[in-house]
């Protein structure tokens, strides 16, 4: 006889099906759930990130320095550091000067006295245009050491800044190294 093409489900042949794995009402299974959760998820995530950078973009913000924060309250035997360099000290009494008579942008000295950062280097070298250039260039190397060489110009730090508070530390660390190289 031949051979039957009708053929007898293994249920009732005595063998077990294979198992499926579950599915859920719209057909999928749990590790494509997972996927499709995981994939809404992150453009979710991404759309809020986006989000959060549209909202605060136009907000500036400084690295906090712990100069800033901390203080130490001076006593009367606390005095700033003598510097055996011209330079250096040329570029301390700048610093003194600019903390003394405040600090301004955009003009040497302002009607009120102030002084950005050349201001207070000019003033304190009283004519002496080689020390004044030799301690701008210290300056601007102190700039670039720390803020990178993308910085321009002297002016273009100063008139960068909102207050004098890194203008001064500038000067400060710039009589360091003054100092430290013997200028």
């Amino acid at each position: 006889m031949a051979a039957s093409l009708h053929t007898v489900p293994a249920a009732q042949a005595g063998q077990t099906p294979p198992a499926a794995p579950p599915a859920d009402a719209d057909g999928l299974s749990l590790d494509a759930r997972l996927a499709a959760v995981e994939a809404a998820m992150t453009v979710r995530l991404e759309e809020a990130a986006v989000a959060h950078e549209v909202r605060t973009a136009h907000i500036h913000t400084d690295p906090i320095n712990l100069a800033d924060v901390i203080t130490v309250p001076l006593t009367p035997t606390l005095q700033p550091p003598q510097h055996a360099t011209p330079v250096a000290a040329l570029l301390e009494r700048a610093r003194a000067r600019m903390e003394a008579d405040g600090w301004c942008a955009g003009a040497l000295t302002d009607e009120s006295g102030a002084v950005c950062l050349l201001g207070a280097i000019r003033k304190e070298a009283g004519g002496d245009r080689g020390l004044e250039a030799d301690a701008a260039s210290v300056v601007l190397d102190a700039i670039r050491r720390r803020f990178g060489d993308h910085v321009e110009s002297v002016p273009a730090f100063n008139d960068a800044h909102g207050t004098g508070r890194v203008p001064v530390r500038v000067l400060g660390e710039a009589a360091l190294m003054a100092d430290a190289r013997g200028l």
